[in-house]
């Protein structure tokens, strides 16, 4: 791996880019990777490729009755689990391959220590791409990131857009207020929604930069336009992410190995109680017993989104 120090033209004469300029190049790579990523995200009802995750919650027991007298807990239907399965994020690929031939003049350049030299294609892949796409993975949610996804409990979140208004999970608990003994034989599933989640993708932002320079035909040093240096970055990158040998692939996973991006999924339950027994006189022999769910709200389970260099 050969990273080279790029040249630019700061207004008078060539020099070396600073770490600050190179910081804004990689940048604007990632800009171009996030006007078009190779890497998708899409989220619909059910029939995601991603892992499945579950939401559970408590449910009352079905309602006993008995004639002369009420039926006892012990013999009354515990709280039972319901159990949501959320499969809903679903991963793809866009075709991407390399066009561009190197001419020997192609890429960047950089001062080889006694003239101006042209990067090789590696060499513009190790000093452009590679550090571009460890900024995509490094975690974070900012324009540094622009094109890969992450996970809100929020629909709208400031430098990024939301994939689907369908959240990707909802973690439910039994809504204990909405049973009531004077109602037995109650619904035995009454839900509330706790917490939805959402996916996003991070917007990509245009920042300030000095272009890299290249060598014409003529072996005149020029800057490059916006437009050449933008259209180098994206077929790269794109192609990296989606076919490297050297491991730079981008891909999502959730609670596998990688980056957790955004929130973690939370699937809370009530637990410590042992059912709410209650009992309703409805006149004559009528006599009739029901457990509702209850307990105080604990986390059961913990499911990262994430992304992952591989």
């Amino acid at each position: 791996m050969t990273a080279r120090t790029p040249l630019i033209y700061n207004g008078s004469q060539l020099q070396l880019m600073k770490t600050s300029d190179l910081s804004n190049i990689l940048s604007l790579a990632v800009y171009y990777y996030g006007l078009n990523p190779s890497r998708t995200l899409s989220v619909s009802g059910s029939g995601g490729n991603l892992s499945s995750i579950s939401d559970t919650r408590l449910q009352a027991g079905a309602a006993s009755t008995g004639s002369g007298s009420y039926p006892s807990e012990a013999t009354t239907a515990e709280p039972s689990t319901v159990t949501t399965a959320y499969q809903r994020i679903t991963q793809a690929s866009s075709t991407s391959s390399i066009t561009t031939s190197d001419t020997g003049k192609t890429f960047p350049v950089y001062w080889n220590g006694t003239q101006v030299q042209a990067m090789t294609e590696q060499d513009f892949i190790d000093t452009f791409i590679y550090p571009a796409i460890n900024l995509l993975t490094a975690g974070t949610t900012t324009s540094d990131q622009a094109g890969t996804y992450f996970i809100s409990t929020s629909t709208s979140v400031s430098g990024a857009t939301l994939v689907s208004s369908t959240p990707v999970y909802t973690d439910s608990r039994a809504d204990t207020s909405l049973y009531s003994a004077s109602s037995i034989p109650e619904a035995l599933d009454q839900p509330q929604t706790i917490t939805n989640y959402y996916l996003h993708i991070l917007d990509p932002v245009l920042p300030t930069y000095n272009p890299p320079l290249y060598v014409d035909a003529s072996n005149n040093v020029k800057q490059y336009s916006a437009a050449e240096i933008g259209a180098l970055f994206q077929e790269y990158i794109r192609n990296q992410v989606v076919n490297s040998s050297t491991g730079y692939t981008i891909t999502y996973n959730i609670d596998g190995s990688g980056t957790l991006m955004g929130s973690a999924m939370v699937n809370t339950v009530l637990t410590g109680g042992s059912g709410n027994y209650q009992t309703l006189f409805a006149g004559g022999n009528d006599y009739r017993a029901q457990e509702f769910p209850d307990g105080t709200p604990v986390t059961a389970n913990t499911y990262s989104f994430k992304i992952l260099k591989s």
